[in-house]
């Protein structure tokens, strides 16, 4: 009689065990900030740590953005189908760009990316991996977009924009941000930032792996036993912010809330965003080595009060710049060629102005704003 009762324990037991752990398939698409410290593989130890099983695939060339993924090797692992969940990861920089260069450059190929998920994974879930503010800002583009000049402003504006595509394009977004910015705030004795502020550190990985955990299986970062080769009492801090931010309000970050109430109270952002400098700039990508590659046109200090220095991405073309009010009165024409020219506004009053600049192969126009 008990073989039957060992038998039918041992079958139990067998059970439960698989109840408790569930088996996700995750496309990561991205670039260094997931290649760094290869987080998809600290996401498989970390779920499996738990009692979680996680198989992943990724696409993470340096640099990438989501207009390169829409057409190298991530679209085709997306239309490979079979994944519950495809995480997506702009380039560090672009979503906090002013927004008129954002909404050319940022969510025409978010949605093309998410609708393929979704065309090719009925059963699956994209999800945005929303980043953080470089340590001091984004100095090189501060004098162009002045919010990008701090932490907090470029975390903010970081914030803001992935929120949007989230909610515009029925998406999930995993807030790695959030959870550093509660780090920065609550622990700023855990480094988790590379010497260059802007990659992260193991700790930085291990706190973004801990929250794509709770995203991807609905489960408190406190399953969570693996840590990587950092101090135990700060993998155990950065698993209780995690807790904080992400777990406790699940639904916040996850599509299809029902939850329309909920306000994210993990942060009250004290920075300042003056508005009147958004939708007015072109700002550009730099690499590791501080280069700067313009690939649009740029005008700055704008606002301005008496001048404006606008700068060309073909410094061997010439331009033709036409200068209007709102009304559409021609107020100037001129000659622009080289890699930057001084543009005088002295003699106008204060108000927005469209500038207007054509060659043999292009046309554009930038909005202008004059404050006294």
């Amino acid at each position: 009689m008990k073989k039957p009762v060992s038998f039918i324990a041992l079958l139990l037991c067998v059970t439960v065990l698989m109840a408790q752990g569930e088996r996700k398939r995750v496309l990561f698409v991205g670039n260094s900030y997931t290649d760094v410290n290869n987080l998809p593989q600290l996401v498989q130890r970390v779920a499996e740590s738990a009692g979680d099983a996680l198989e992943y695939e990724s696409n993470t060339p340096g640099g990438c953005t989501f207009a390169q993924h829409c057409t190298n090797r991530s679209m085709s692992l997306i239309q490979q189908g079979g994944w519950d969940v495809v995480v997506l990861q702009e380039q560090s920089q672009l979503p906090s760009f002013p927004q008129s260069q954002v909404e050319v450059e940022v969510f025409p190929y978010a949605q093309q990316l998410v609708d393929a998920v979704y065309s090719h994974n009925p059963e699956g879930e994209a999800m945005f991996y929303m980043t953080w503010g470089r340590k001091y800002g984004d100095q090189q583009n501060a004098p162009y977009f002045p919010v990008l000049g701090t932490y907090e402003g470029m975390d903010s504006m970081l914030y803001e924009r992935y929120m949007y595509m989230a909610r515009q394009y029925d998406a999930s977004v995993c807030p790695v941000g959030r959870v550093w910015r509660y780090l920065r705030t609550n622990n700023p004795e855990i480094e988790l930032y590379q010497s260059d502020g802007s990659h992260p550190s193991l700790a930085g990985s291990y706190a973004a792996a801990c929250a794509f955990y709770t995203l991807i299986f609905h489960r408190s970062p406190q399953h969570i036993t693996y840590q990587p080769e950092i101090e135990a009492v700060n993998a155990a801090t950065i698993r209780e912010a995690v807790q904080h931010v992400v777990f406790d309000t699940l639904s916040f970050w996850l599509r299809q809330t029902t939850d329309t109430t909920h306000q994210d109270t993990t942060h009250v952002d004290t920075t300042q965003i003056d508005t009147t400098q958004i939708d007015t700039t072109q700002v550009g990508i730099h690499d590791t080595h501080g280069s700067i590659s313009i690939s649009h046109f740029s005008v700055y200090p704008n606002p301005t009060t008496d001048q404006v220095t606008v700068l060309l991405p073909h410094p061997s073309m010439k331009y033709d710049a036409v200068l209007y009010d709102l009304k559409g009165r021609r107020l100037r024409a001129m000659l622009l060629s080289g890699t930057q020219t001084t543009i005088s506004l002295s003699d106008l009053p204060k108000g927005v102005y469209l500038l207007t600049l054509i060659s043999p192969t292009d046309r554009r126009t930038l909005h202008i704003v004059k404050t006294l």
